[in-house]
């Protein structure tokens, strides 16, 4: 397959773990040397899997894609509530889950699926009062985030592990899957976080159809010795 990153490209890339979704873009926009390079939709950095970027042109498509439909899969940890909703932060209560059936989970996650209103975590880039709510929780602070309306399409519980059990949902734009875990454990009343996150599908856009960073290195690599050696 021939790329213009220049012209424009819609990039599948496989997000790593740990990388911030700006991280993927700078890595990108470096490998490729263009710098009109932007991202559709944002990705935690303790999740990973499908990250879109575009380039060149196909930037204009950037607020289209990210408002696809989206799906992922992960690992819920039932018990033990972070203040992150997710691994960013230590465990602060545990509770017993022993009493707790694979059955009543599956029940549980059910009565998510529709149009509900959520709250964003507190340590997530919503602004409040025109900073980012994350920077307040790191710095202690309260901040009283407002629910959103979203579409839950399916919450499906495949698999329980001890306390972890195993997920796939599918979901519209600004759903936060670590409130989704959190809420979960509220409404089993043991407590909850997201233990482990990917992000198979936005829109018609798969994970495995999706380019590593080094991939995209190679290929630029090897546009630069193909031009080299036609000049």
């Amino acid at each position: 397959m021939e790329y213009d990153f220049a012209a424009g490209e819609i990039l599948l890339i496989n997000k790593p773990l740990d990388w911030t979704s700006f991280d993927v873009v700078k890595k990108v926009r470096n490998a490729i040397r263009v710098k009109k390079v932007g991202h559709a939709g944002t990705l935690d950095p303790l999740a990973t899997g499908l990250l879109i970027l575009c380039t060149g042109k196909y930037t204009k498509h950037i607020d289209v894609i990210q408002g696809q439909e989206k799906e992922y899969t992960g690992t819920i940890c039932l018990g033990q509530t972070t203040p992150s909703y997710d691994r960013e932060t230590e465990v602060t209560e545990t509770r017993d889950i022993s009493h707790l059936s694979e059955e009543e989970i599956k029940a549980a996650a059910a009565k998510f699926v529709g149009t509900i209103e959520q709250v964003p975590p507190i340590y997530s880039a919503v602004q409040v009062d025109g900073k980012r709510a994350y920077d307040l929780a790191r710095k202690g602070k309260s901040a009283e985030l407002k629910p959103r309306t979203i579409t839950i399409k399916a919450f499906d519980i495949t698999a329980k592990e001890s306390a972890e059990v195993h997920f796939r949902v599918v979901c519209s734009k600004g759903t936060y899957i670590r409130s989704l875990a959190h809420d979960l454990g509220q409404k089993l009343g043991c407590g909850a976080h997201l233990a482990s996150l990917v992000r198979t599908r936005i829109g018609d856009y798969s994970l495995a159809d999706a380019l590593t960073i080094e991939d995209i290195q190679e290929i630029r690599k090897k546009q630069i010795e193909a031009d080299d050696s036609n000049s």
